[in-house]
């Protein structure tokens, strides 16, 4: 079958690398793509949430499998244009409906998700612009840190974590009366803070059945020992060390099975990714967020160690068939470090040439922020590059990552030489 991905990332290069060595494809389109999704398969330039646009091109190309990578066209209904669409409706779309995209279009309906389920997560409340006092009072009943997260997308940096209590009150007043997030920002909510250690589960659900893949965990700050600003993602491991049986078990039983219990209770289409990130407080899993998709850089690490054909599995979930399917894991542990564009996550310069990436031996790079312009690989993004490895453990695979990234270069590279310290 013809297959297109939508989006330019790292995470559509890895479901690219990933799609293209499936028998099952004939032709493989990514849109818009950049100069990694290039080289094995066909670039088309579109805006993601353009949907006449994506419309056309899946009509001309006779493409009878849609992969959603980012979270924007999904947010805004693109599985429902597809299913109302009568050119469209026998297109299988992998991504949820516009009402299962809610869990990560609106912070306020994921919590309300999770306590209708009974699913583990931080106390909340949320706040608009009206009920701005009540907000400020609210924290003052909190313990520091406290935590403000935008209601809405905001590329995945609408969440503060602050110590001070004036300031996270002046922050609340700038979010929601000075739209420090623009609209996303319009509501607020505020949580208690969760101390613990990070981690990411990775669901395939067809709104019924349910394939849980690798963990991993990702490395947000931009700078080591996870200071400094937050970005997309420095790098991440997959699995997780301390996700043992036990912590697996606990897991699946009281987070991600309600969570699918719910999809379907709530009768929500949902034939896609959920990425649910949660903290662990003294053995205890707690929910943080939703996403509605792959993660990025996590999809770096997820994706390589899935060995079953991953054609089979998407379709598999869109004829909701997931449960006569198995998944068959690669036992080895990966690892992927970001390169950076120099000034990220604030200002940084496109267009600086690429080089080295013919010496890469023993791994993958998989292509973020780039394009190819007169006949060079040049960065187009603050994240450029992930360089993904896989060994027996994840020290030994980040060693040959590391090894790899001595031998590429572009003016002002930056990376985190840390990516794991922690575990």
């Amino acid at each position: 079958m013809n297959i297109l991905i939508l989006g330019s990332g790292g995470r559509e290069h890895t479901f690219a690398y990933k799609i293209a060595q499936s028998n099952r494809c004939e032709k493989l389109f990514v849109a818009p793509g950049n100069a990694g999704t290039a080289s094995i398969a066909t670039n088309v330039d579109l805006k993601v949430t353009d949907f006449g646009a994506v419309k056309k091109c899946v009509v001309e190309n006779n493409i009878e499998m849609v992969v959603v990578g980012p979270e924007d066209p999904l947010v805004h209904g693109i599985a429902d244009y597809f299913a109302e669409t009568s050119a469209l409706k026998n297109v299988m779309l992998i991504g949820p409906s516009k009402h299962g995209a809610l869990l990560e279009g609106s912070k306020q309906r994921a919590k309300e998700f999770m306590m209708q389920h009974n699913i583990p997560t931080a106390a909340y409340e949320s706040f608009t612009a009206e009920s701005l006092e009540a907000g400020k009072a609210f924290l003052e009943k909190l313990k520091p840190p406290y935590v403000l997260k935008a209601d809405g997308l905001a590329a995945g940096k609408g969440v503060l974590i602050l110590k001070d209590l004036e300031e996270a009150k002046q922050e609340l007043e700038n979010m929601l009366t000075h739209s420090k997030f623009g609209e996303a920002s319009s509501k607020v909510v505020i949580e208690e803070f969760l101390d613990g250690i990070e981690l990411s589960v990775f669901v395939l659900t067809d709104g019924k059945n349910y394939k849980i893949l690798p963990t991993a965990k990702d490395y947000k700050r931009i700078g080591e020992g996870d200071t400094g600003l937050n970005t997309g993602g420095m790098g991440a491991v997959s699995p997780v060390p301390f996700a043992d049986e036990v912590l697996m078990k606990t897991i699946e039983d009281r987070i991600v099975k309600p969570t699918v219990n719910g999809l379907s209770e709530e009768q929500i289409d949902y034939k896609g990714f959920v990425f649910i990130g949660l903290i662990k407080v003294d053995n205890e899993p707690y929910v943080i967020e939703y996403n509605v998709r792959m993660g990025d850089p996590e999809t770096e690490v997820v994706l390589p160690r899935i060995k079953t054909d991953l054609v089979d599995l998407l379709e598999a979930a869109y004829h909701q068939k997931l449960n006569t399917v198995t998944i068959e894991i690669d036992e080895r542990s990966a690892a992927t470090v970001m390169l950076v564009s120099g000034g990220y996550p604030e200002a940084y310069e496109k267009g600086k040439e690429i080089l080295g990436l013919e010496n890469v031996e023993g791994s993958i790079v998989f292509h973020a922020g780039t394009k190819f312009e007169n006949g060079k690989i040049r960065t187009n993004g603050g994240r450029v590059l992930a360089i993904t490895s896989l060994d027996d453990d994840f020290r030994k695979a980040l060693k040959k990552s590391y090894h790899n990234i001595e031998k590429l270069s572009f003016d002002r590279m930056q990376y985190r030489k840390d990516i794991g310290f922690d575990l």
